[in-house]
């Protein structure tokens, strides 16, 4: 069975950083996409990073420049560097990852993990 495990976040005052990371744990044969979704109370789910199996990235406006998505596909691990924190940042932010259960399927699978609280805040 394919798990995400989420790991990270907390308490951290602006200008601060934190770093996410996100383990996929199970049998499978590739994991096609990475990355953080975050949603803030009274909004909707957005996507923060993402980073694919050729490492290309995706970024929302609102965090270039300041947070940073990797892969280490050995490690079949994600990590979400965030640096020059706002109170804006503050969110619960769920791991994601699009994984290819087998080789004779095209297809992946969207896996979530658990939510980390991210607050920012003096």
């Amino acid at each position: 069975q394919v798990q995400l495990v989420g790991s990270g976040g907390g308490l951290v005052q602006p200008g601060g950083s934190l770093r996410l990371s996100c383990a996929a744990s199970g049998s499978f044969f590739s994991i096609n996409v990475m990355g953080w979704y975050r949603q803030a109370p009274g909004k909707q789910r957005e996507l923060v990073a993402s980073i694919n199996s050729d490492d290309s990235t995706h970024y929302a406006d609102s965090v270039k420049g300041r947070f940073t998505v990797s892969r280490d596909n050995a490690k079949k691990m994600g990590t979400l560097q965030m640096n020059s924190l706002k109170p804006e940042d503050t969110a619960v932010y769920y791991c994601y990852a699009k994984i290819r259960k087998h080789a004779y399927r095209s297809w992946a699978d969207d896996y979530w993990g658990q939510g980390t609280q991210v607050t920012v805040s003096s």
